[in-house]
């Protein structure tokens, strides 16, 4: 085993997505990047249905042909089912070809693909490596540079190493965050609960179609949260349920007293709340049976999903991923936040360390970019939840113009990242912007979205101006062709979500993008933008 060097220039606390991302990136720039990781790879991990976004920041650091090759299950798209009184929405992501598809991961195994990817790059990755202290340039001031950590491996040797800069992606545990800024908040309009699972012989969302391997999303017909389906081996998938915390254990009180075994298990409660998802119950797991591990089925369960910082960037130090914050799984977001962040970071510490814009401006940069992408996840989330827990309201199915209209001149700078971020929002507003981006999964399907695109002029949909609903209402007759364009308009800045060359290369903050070039990776100018 190699030995731990006493000094780095860069250190990365943390080998998940974000860690191993970040530390690639920085290390393909020919910095020293040392990485420690606390546990031995691979290592279980909840979070298996990833975006599509993923693969252009995979290509960017030369993973995305080994994720490729591993053979990780297709993901074509989702089904999402928001209540039990409409057919679901399908989001395609194949539609323009199967390389803009995505997959379903078995965490242990793209985790430890990704670390071992960054160690190919040059990053001296040390497992089995926890981090216990910090020390900061002024003493007992975490507001101040970070300069070096304490750790102690597996085998109980202790050691000292300083750095240049930090990076913490150290996951939900977030040391920077938790254990010495201490500024982490969690969001109790999202703190749930989730259980799950892993089943053999279940079916598949539209077997024989180009759907086959899509996830199902299912909100539950009591309102509390809702279902996943996620496939991720031939003869395995994963089952989960999400429902508000407090409910959960209202809900699972009632069911000790109605069961009349004041001792029933997790997994009895599990599979009680799984019922509550029939469309995932009748179609997809009929015939399912747990996978059981020594004599009995393995339930898990995780609280406390959503949670943010007041800050996640300071001087020398960038926090990423779990660190920084989450929202709840309900977007499939994690890991795309985690490369957000992790390519913030290595982009805002070359700049630094090149020295083409001041540490501070590269604070502010990384801060403000984890802020931005966190808010337009959230709204998203946000519009989600207010139709699966009001499902005998239309909230979600018609609001009216003027809400339609605010909505749009609050969403513009949110979504696209243009705002102050000083700016104040009310809670109406929120909500606002949540109704109009509920229509990112109005129920529609491909094949009217594609009769649609044979009467109406190419420019309506991607790539064109978003137009307000009034404009969509005066413009067209056909319900159809209103019903598919205030879909469309809706998905057109939430992809920039999606598209990483723009959040990145094309959209400033504070002045400044990102060049994303191998070897010029950094914060540039606007007029000088190059994107590879």
């Amino acid at each position: 085993m190699p030995q731990i060097p006493t000094q780095t220039q860069i250190l990365v606390i943390g080998g998940g997505p974000g860690g191993s991302f970040s530390a690639a990136a920085l290390a393909r720039e020919g910095f020293e990047v040392t990485l420690f990781e606390a546990d031995k790879f691979p290592r279980y991990h909840i979070g298996e249905s990833l975006l599509p976004s993923v693969r252009p920041f995979l290509q960017f650091v030369g993973a995305e042909e080994k994720v490729m090759e591993q053979g990780f299950c297709p993901k074509p798209g989702a089904a999402i089912k928001f209540n039990q009184h409409k057919r679901e929405g399908y989001t395609d992501f194949i539609g323009r070809g199967p390389e803009f598809g995505s997959w379903n991961v078995s965490r242990s195994a793209f985790d430890h693909l990704l670390l071992q990817h960054a160690s190919s790059c040059g990053v001296k990755v040390f497992e089995n490596t926890k981090v216990n202290t910090i020390e900061f340039q002024k003493q007992d001031d975490p507001k101040s540079r970070p300069v070096a950590v304490n750790y102690k491996n597996s085998e109980g040797k202790e050691g000292r190493i300083t750095f240049d800069y930090l990076v913490d992606a150290s996951g939900r545990n977030g040391v920077m965050s938790t254990k010495y800024l201490k500024n982490r908040h969690n969001n109790e309009t999202l703190k749930n609960i989730a259980i799950w699972g892993y089943w053999e012989n279940c079916g598949r969302y539209k077997p024989g179609t180009n759907r086959e391997g899509a996830i199902w999303i299912e909100a539950l017909t009591d309102e509390s949260g809702w279902a996943w389906f996620i496939p991720l081996e031939k003869n395995l998938v994963s089952v989960g349920v999400v429902m508000n915390h407090a409910q959960s254990i209202q809900k699972r009180n009632a069911f000790r007293e109605e069961s009349g075994n004041p001792n029933s298990s997790l997994h009895d409660f599990y599979l009680s709340q799984v019922k509550l998802a029939p469309g995932l119950v009748s179609d997809l797991i009929p015939n399912g049976r747990m996978v059981e591990k020594e004599g009995g089925p393995i339930v898990r369960q995780a609280s406390d999903y959503s949670y943010s910082a007041d800050s996640y960037a300071g001087p020398r130090y960038r926090l990423v991923g779990d660190a920084a914050c989450f929202i709840d799984p309900f977007f499939s977001s994690g890991v795309h936040l985690a490369f957000t962040g992790g390519l913030s970071a290595a982009g805002t510490i070359a700049t630094s360390i090149r020295g083409a814009a001041s540490e501070e401006e590269c604070v502010k940069w990384h801060d403000t970019k984890v802020a931005v992408s966190y808010t337009r996840f959230m709204l998203v989330v946000l519009g989600s939840y207010k139709q699966m827990r009001s499902q005998s309201e239309n909230v979600l199915s018609d609001v009216n113009e003027d809400n339609f209209d605010r909505a749009f001149d609050l969403l513009r700078p949110i979504i696209q990242g243009t705002a102050d971020v000083n700016k104040k929002v009310t809670e109406d507003e929120v909500h606002r912007t949540m109704d109009f981006v509920k229509n990112v999964f109005a129920p529609t399907d491909p094949e009217l979205e594609a009769a649609v695109q044979q009467r109406v002029a190419p420019e309506f949909f991607e790539g064109g101006d978003i137009l307000l609903p009034s404009q969509v209402e005066a413009m067209f007759d056909d319900e159809d062709v209103k019903h598919v364009l205030h879909v469309v308009n809706a998905r057109k800045p939430v992809h920039k979500m999606f598209d990483t060359q723009k959040e990145f290369g094309s959209e400033p903050i504070n002045g400044y993008t990102i060049k994303l070039v191998r070897g010029e990776l950094g914060m540039v100018r606007p007029q000088s933008i190059v994107v590879a």
